[in-house]
């Protein structure tokens, strides 16, 4: 009879996204400010997508509304053929900053949604315990936030996303404030974890490099108003290392993408 872990590792047809006609519009001062326009997108199961443009073009916005923490001014957001209008439990979040609860441990963050859910208790310690040692956390699991590494409270915040099984997991530059070596490890761990679980991810980051070495598909996004500039295709052979940063197809994608988001963030400064 197959574990619970086993069904939760099997669950992967789920995760198709779709944003149709997408306008987010905010008031500044009394003046509307149009943030995004007309934003179009299909995402499948189990793709890994990475968003990429300028500060200011609206990437975090577009995974704001996917989460349904902002109602979009037009269009339309739906995970698996549901229309979203507010947060769920199908949608895992991973913020850029640290987002532990201070005063409970490593385990007690991680069984934190499962606890809410009602799952009983055996079966969220199976889980629980899969993940840590997943990510090599299982040791630290009566530590608090403030005894752990930055990178650790990551993959804690990580994993207490994945573990609820959501169809799609949404990531705001989860990276950005580790060290370059720490951030590296971070994005193969990642990338690990991705290759088993097949679930859909839709990251958020201003770092070509980093798109390049996880995604499928990257959304390269224009400004003033946002919008989706261009997609490109990824077709590095996975599994990705460190050495495939110097293969020339990553080297020629990256002056691809150098160029596009070039264009944007002059336009952004106002530079000709």
């Amino acid at each position: 009879m197959a574990t619970l872990v086993e069904k939760n590792l099997g669950q992967r047809v789920r995760g198709f996204v779709e944003v149709e006609n997408l306008s987010v519009s905010f008031k500044r001062k009394g003046q509307s400010v149009h943030v995004l326009e007309s934003v179009n997108f299909k995402i499948e199961p189990g793709e890994f997508i990475c968003l990429l443009g300028p500060s200011g073009c609206g990437k975090s916005t577009i995974l704001n509304v996917i989460a349904g923490f902002i109602q979009p001014s037009s269009g339309f957001v739906f995970v698996d053929k549901r229309h979203v209008d507010s947060p769920g439990a199908d949608r895992g979040f991973v913020f850029q900053q640290y987002s532990l609860l201070p005063w409970k441990t490593t385990y007690q963050n991680v069984e934190f949604g499962l606890k809410i859910r009602g799952v009983p208790k055996a079966e969220r310690s199976e889980l629980v315990h899969y993940y840590l040692n997943r990510v090599g956390l299982f040791k630290h699991r009566h530590s608090y936030p403030h005894q752990l590494s930055g990178g650790m409270q990551q993959r804690a915040s990580i994993i207490r996303a994945l573990v609820n099984s959501p169809s799609v997991l949404l990531m705001d530059e989860p990276f950005a404030a580790l060290d370059a070596q720490t951030r590296h490890m971070m994005q193969e761990l990642l990338l690990t974890i991705w290759s088993d679980l097949k679930t859909t991810v839709i990251f958020v980051t201003h770092d070509i490099e980093e798109a390049l070495f996880l995604s499928d598909k990257i959304f390269v996004m224009g400004v003033n108003p946002g919008r989706i500039k261009e997609k490109i295709n990824v077709t590095l052979d996975r599994p990705r290392h460190a050495d495939s940063l110097l293969s020339p197809e990553f080297i020629s994608l990256n002056r691809q993408v150098f160029e596009l988001i070039r264009e944007e963030t002059l336009k952004s400064m106002d530079m000709d």
